[in-house]
């Protein structure tokens, strides 16, 4: 039989890793994990922030976020631990 892990084990081995974060809406977010409490709240540095473009749906807006952030943890949909983002195929422009 396969071992089990709980989900906040999964989380506790990403941390000092890149992770990728879908929240609910369209946003994704991707930075290295710093830390997190049990209810899935998220501590990143070197974090950017991808969100589709309103102009052209087709296009991606990377925003570079210069500090430390706290993602909360209701608003989390998907997490993948060490997961770069969006694909770079999506055209994503840069705003730092």
């Amino acid at each position: 039989m396969a071992t089990r892990i709980l989900p906040l084990e999964l989380i506790d081995k990403a941390i000092g890793s890149k992770i990728w974060v879908l929240m609910r809406g369209s946003k994704e977010v991707v930075g290295i994990l710093r830390g997190f409490d049990d209810y899935v709240n998220l501590v990143l540095d070197d974090a950017a922030e991808y969100t589709p473009d309103p102009n052209d749906k087709s296009k991606v807006i990377k925003v570079e976020l210069h500090s430390e952030i706290l993602l909360n943890g209701n608003q989390i949909a998907v997490m993948v631990p060490g997961g770069e983002g969006p694909p770079v195929d999506s055209l994503a422009e840069a705003y730092s």
